[in-house]
């Protein structure tokens, strides 16, 4: 296994850092549509590749992560591309949605000079269960410059939480979600690792 910056694979890298993200946030997706295909090309356009890392098995991407200084987003929605894939309503409908809980979303508490904010960690699905997401995170906290690193986690993705605490994030904030029954998710957690 290999971690690069996307950066390095060029613009062609786009559409599958796409087909990860949405293989691995189709239960928030679906409501744009229930076709990955049609997701893929419509957020293709988003992703900054200098803010992705991702993780590469036998030549195929197989893992994505991004990093910023927590207060730089490391995607950028394009709205006409979004309609583009998914038609006017649906299209304008994600663009203001996701604007605000992908591009503009605010920590619930100050990111402070120094951390990094991990992000976005998706696995391909043939690729889970194999160390793909630890090896990512792992090379960004050695090779970023930050102090500590934070992200955040919906408490029902016990996985996800125990893969983080495995590698020494711990839970520092935990914030309740107002439509629990509809997304599934009871709490928002977020967790920090600091460097030693």
């Amino acid at each position: 296994m290999e971690i690069k910056r996307a950066s390095e694979l060029g613009e062609t890298v786009r559409k599958n850092i796409s087909v990860i993200f949405v293989g691995g946030f189709m239960q928030w997706l679906k409501f744009f549509s229930k076709d990955p295909e049609k997701l893929s090309c419509a957020f293709a356009h988003m992703f900054l590749l200098d803010a992705f890392y991702v993780a590469v098995i036998d030549g195929e991407l197989a893992g994505i992560a991004a990093c910023t200084d927590g207060n730089t987003p490391p995607i950028r929605l394009k709205p006409g591309e979004l309609r583009r894939h998914l038609g006017l309503m649906r299209g304008t409908i994600a663009g203001m949605i996701l604007k605000k809980e992908l591009e503009n979303h605010p920590y619930p508490f100050l990111i402070e000079p120094g951390w990094g904010s991990v992000e976005f960690v998706a696995t391909d699905g043939k690729q889970r269960g194999k160390g793909v997401a630890s090896a990512i995170i792992k090379h960004i906290v050695a090779v970023t410059p930050y102090s500590a690193y934070v992200l955040e986690v919906a408490d029902t993705n016990t996985p996800a939480v125990k893969l983080y605490e495995k590698l020494g994030f711990r839970e520092f904030k935990r914030i309740p979600q107002k439509h629990s029954k509809q997304s599934g998710i009871n709490h928002l957690v977020y967790m920090k690792y600091e460097q030693e």
